[in-house]
């Protein structure tokens, strides 16, 4: 694996060019024409972000009041999984990967990679549940998966450290899934390195680089940037950022389904009781494109529980949801 160098590399960017940087790894091929054939790693800061998952609801997962008075940007990512917060006592992760390994087995080799490298330092590290890499049983850092048509990209945090207040009060988690976890606030179930080690950034970052990368690093030059922030204007945009949903869903449901995960399902229903809008948010684990698979087959389908289950049929929804049942899923649009 090689890490991955910015011109600059002291510079702090905004989140958009590191989610577009990733998606430029993955294309493959550098500014210069030379391809990219080894897994690519690198680690980067932000100032005060909200990062949500690809089919959240921006209105009900972020306190976007909160947020636009204590200066925290917000931007949406392409993949899945729940709303993080982010700062500069924290360190964001991205691994890259031009493999056509399955999406689990590719998950649990970077998470038990990174736990493997806590574990070097003392911690006691595990790759844990469907997404989380915990610290003496609390979360230290979570990760979310997506496919490019030529590789697969896994991102998350390490909490380092981190302002808890604004953890707590810049994302509106789902009370649902606080009482599913036990748990009665966000900051009562995860934890930071600096609760268990007295590791700086600096040695940090030092160290994973030399761990976890054995090739040479990969350098890119100022036309990679430019390139890269071409891919990052996309990001900004309103209709990237806060979805396609004009007026409050007709009908919208939060539900934990034991093994499958935290469920937010929004759908309008026309007049002639038709499903015009379906969308499908929350914490659980993609193993593929769940908008073609799951939800496109949904668009016009009568808003009945035979509809929905003949629109469905053929489809397995646990190879798109990781612990998905389909009559779990109906349940979930029409109980």
């Amino acid at each position: 694996m090689r890490y991955v160098e910015l011109p600059y590399a002291s510079q702090v960017r905004e989140l958009p060019f590191y989610l577009a940087m990733e998606e430029y790894l993955a294309a493959g091929t550098l500014a210069d024409g030379s391809s990219i054939s080894s897994d690519c790693f690198f680690m980067w800061q932000v100032e005060p972000t909200v990062i949500f998952g690809r089919n959240q609801d921006a209105y009900a997962e972020v306190d976007m009041e909160y947020c636009r008075s204590h200066g925290i940007r917000f931007y949406r990512r392409k993949s899945g999984g729940g709303c993080v917060y982010a700062d500069m006592d924290n360190v964001m992760m991205s691994y890259i990967t031009h493999t056509s390994t399955p999406v689990a087995d590719t998950f649990s080799r970077y998470t038990s990679m990174v736990a493997e490298a806590l574990r070097g330092l003392g911690l006691d590290a595990t790759a844990s549940g469907r997404n989380d890499i915990e610290v003496e049983g609390m979360k230290v850092s979570g990760n979310a998966f997506y496919h490019t048509p030529r590789a697969a990209i896994v991102h998350g945090t390490m909490l380092i450290d981190t302002n808890m207040t604004h953890m707590a009060r810049a994302i509106t988690p789902s009370r649902a899934k606080l009482r599913a976890n036990g748990v009665a606030s966000v900051p009562s179930r995860i934890t930071t390195l600096r609760r268990h080690t007295d590791i700086t950034i600096p040695h940090f970052l030092s160290y994973m680089k030399r761990t976890l990368c054995k090739e040479p690093p990969l350098l890119l030059g100022e036309a990679d940037v430019e390139e890269i922030g071409r891919i990052a204007r996309s990001y900004y945009s309103d209709s990237r950022i806060f979805g396609r949903r004009s007026q409050r869903p007709s009908v919208e449901r939060r539900s934990h389904i034991d093994g499958a995960g935290q469920f937010h399902i929004q759908l309008n229903i026309d007049a002639d009781n038709r499903i015009e809008y379906v969308n499908l948010g929350g914490d659980f684990f993609l193993l593929a494109d769940m908008d073609s698979m799951l939800l496109r087959p949904l668009s016009g389908v009568d808003y009945s529980r035979d509809s929905i289950g003949s629109a469905l049929e053929g489809v397995d929804t646990a190879r798109v949801i990781r612990g998905l049942q389909t009559n779990d899923f109906i349940n979930l649009i029409i109980p």
